[in-house]
């Protein structure tokens, strides 16, 4: 059965992307204080709804796994680090291969190959995204647009670092093909639906995605990052949050 509703967050998640080009304000250092507040919003929609979530999907494989004793005690949460962990690799990829260049002359750009790698994961992360709207489309609309609103300013700030990785190529081909994730991802959930336990794998891996990409962009020194809307975004939609 097909759900306007999430299809048409797949859509608003795809235009995150092919807007956030135009908005020159958040392209500035010291960081812009909009996407500070963006990446406290998703901050908070990772530690206080999306943690909980962890939980279940632990139980889930935990069952799925019988006596996997690995999956039974650690399984979700390995899942989750594997997330973290695969993002943490591609930046660390992008950033010394982009330093490898600047030494050879070559200007501040990660070579092609690098470029299509790091691209094409966060697409593909993406494509996860609109998977799990899918398996939403029982929760309540209030559910589903907190989920929407933390995710588009999650994406926004993905947008923003990629932006900052690959000058040349991401406005060209990269925007394009990470905008399209979603609604790809929306449409394989749609008409060729994951298992349950498949779905509770790529959620927790998300879940550790969604920590890395956000610490990533706020944490590293040169970012000049706004603490303090970083604090109010993460309180702001924490309250929002509990309060719901």
């Amino acid at each position: 059965m097909i759900s306007p509703a999430s299809l048409a967050v797949a859509c608003g998640l795809a235009a995150v992307h092919l807007l956030g080009g135009r908005l020159r304000f958040l392209d500035r250092l010291p960081r812009s204080r909009w996407l500070s507040l963006a990446g406290g919003v998703a901050v908070a929609y990772a530690m206080v709804h999306l943690l909980p979530e962890l939980a279940e999907v632990h139980a889930a494989l935990a069952r799925a796994a019988g006596e996997s004793w690995w999956a039974a005690d650690h399984g979700g949460y390995l899942v989750a680090l594997l997330g973290l962990a695969c993002f943490y690799g591609l930046e660390r990829l992008a950033v010394r291969s982009a330093g490898e260049e600047q030494q050879r002359g070559e200007g501040k750009r990660p070579p092609a190959a690098v470029f299509w790698l790091h691209v094409g994961s966060y697409a593909a992360y993406n494509l996860l995204f609109g998977v799990l709207l899918v398996d939403r489309e029982d929760a309540s609309v209030r559910s589903l647009v907190l989920f929407a609103c933390a995710i588009a300013l999650h994406f926004l700030v993905n947008d923003q670092g990629l932006q900052t990785h690959h000058p040349a190529l991401y406005p060209k081909y990269g925007r394009w093909l990470v905008a399209a994730a979603p609604p790809i991802g929306w449409a394989v959930g749609t008409f060729a639906p994951l298992s349950a336990v498949a779905v509770d794998a790529a959620l927790g891996f998300l879940i550790g995605g969604v920590l890395l990409n956000t610490f990533k962009e706020e944490l590293p020194a040169e970012r000049q990052s706004r603490f303090w809307a970083f604090l109010l975004g993460a309180a702001a939609y924490a309250a929002i949050l509990v309060a719901t």
